[in-house]
């Protein structure tokens, strides 16, 4: 809290440092690959991959037109939609399975050069989705689930997380009576989550540093899932460390009347305690990074970085800088500034060894 510029700086550039990496993320689908190396599935799929055909040929993707029948009369109909299926980028061929000759619907088979479950994959159904029908289609197949999986999710996304952050700046400020605390949580959260999926991204996507958390198969993409269970997990556990911080830091600033003495003190008093919380969940987490399913390991390594960042760096540096910086203004609120005016703060005298002594304190 001295040098407050000196801490604050390096450690928000080295934050965003570590989050670059997931600017590039690329989400997928699990498949066999999630399995150790030498598990005789992934063996068989490795095997299938490299010696058989394209990936697109074990689990192609499938167009179904429920309403236009599979018949002599519709066959023209059919040759020119395959035709035009046949000249979307990513396709290999389109066949018709000869055994459903004459049924009440159609069923095209669609081989591509992606690997099933890749991003690849999705962005070809999606296209295949816009190729002009006889009729309604319907596209399925791995590249079909994940581009409706990235749907949902991505149509939820925004209201979710506008809900999370009107709650937390809403909760976090009838605690303390500060707008400023509450979207200094806010950021602070960010930035630790950010940091905490641009090493994933680096780890599971691009295969670096995999002889520190254990070998896996590297499939240049992340599932689409484990994002949002890592965030709501571990925003909910660094949440709850800024509320010890922050409740503890508000009580002594309402005593004293000083926001240096009040972090301080409010540090000292809740660090040991969200330390000591952080270090049993990382070891817990540890137990999951030891697993050699890959979705398991980085459920483990994600949740213990996160955790171990915002306990360390976060709690322990970040924060008391920016409130060092931000000073009288940490507890800016129209609601503080009325019960001030009707009810002087009762401050006692602070603390003389946590009290700074520069002119620019005292004034």
């Amino acid at each position: 809290m001295r040098r407050p510029v000196r801490v604050a700086v390096p450690v928000v550039v080295l934050l965003l440092i570590l989050g670059i990496p997931f600017t590039g993320v690329r989400f997928a689908t699990l498949d066999d690959r999630v399995l150790p190396p030498q598990a005789p599935a992934a063996q068989a799929g490795q095997q299938l991959r490299q010696d058989f055909d394209t990936g697109g040929g074990i689990a192609p993707t499938t167009v179904v037109l429920p309403e236009t029948p599979m018949n002599s009369a519709s066959l023209p109909v059919l040759n020119d939609y395959a035709r035009r299926l046949a000249q979307v980028s990513g396709v290999v061929r389109v066949d018709a399975p000869a055994h459903l000759r004459d049924s009440a619907f159609s069923h095209l088979v669609v081989t591509t050069a992606y690997e099933p479950y890749s991003l690849e994959n999705s962005d070809l159904a999606d296209r295949l989705r816009q190729v002009r029908a006889p009729g309604p289609v319907l596209i399925g197949g791995p590249g079909g689930n994940l581009a409706d999986t990235r749907q949902s999710i991505g149509d939820v996304l925004p209201t979710a997380l506008t809900v999370i952050a009107l709650a937390t700046l809403a909760l976090i400020t009838a605690l303390t009576g500060s707008v400023v605390l509450a979207v200094k949580a806010l950021l602070m959260n960010a930035l630790s989550l950010t940091a905490t999926f641009g090493v994933l991204v680096h780890v599971f996507q691009d295969g670096h540093l995999r002889w520190l958390v254990g070998d896996f198969t590297v499939t240049g993409s992340i599932d689409i899932l484990m994002p949002s269970m890592i965030f709501c997990v571990a925003f909910g556990l660094s949440m709850d460390y800024e509320i010890f911080l922050l409740s503890r830091i508000t009580e002594e600033h309402r005593h004293t009347g000083d926001t240096v003495t009040a972090v301080a003190r409010g540090l000292q008093h809740t660090g040991r305690l969200f330390t000591s919380a952080a270090v049993i969940f990382a070891v817990v987490m540890a137990a999951l990074a030891s697993s050699s399913l890959a979705p398991l390991k980085m459920i483990g390594v994600g949740l213990a970085l996160a955790v171990l960042l915002d306990a360390t760096v976060i709690r322990a540096l970040l924060v008391p800088a920016v409130m060092r910086l931000a000073g009288h203004a940490n507890w800016w609120s129209p609601t503080v500034r009325r019960t001030r005016r009707a009810r002087p703060d009762r401050a006692g005298p602070p603390v003389p060894s946590l009290t700074a002594t520069s002119p620019e304190d005292r004034t």
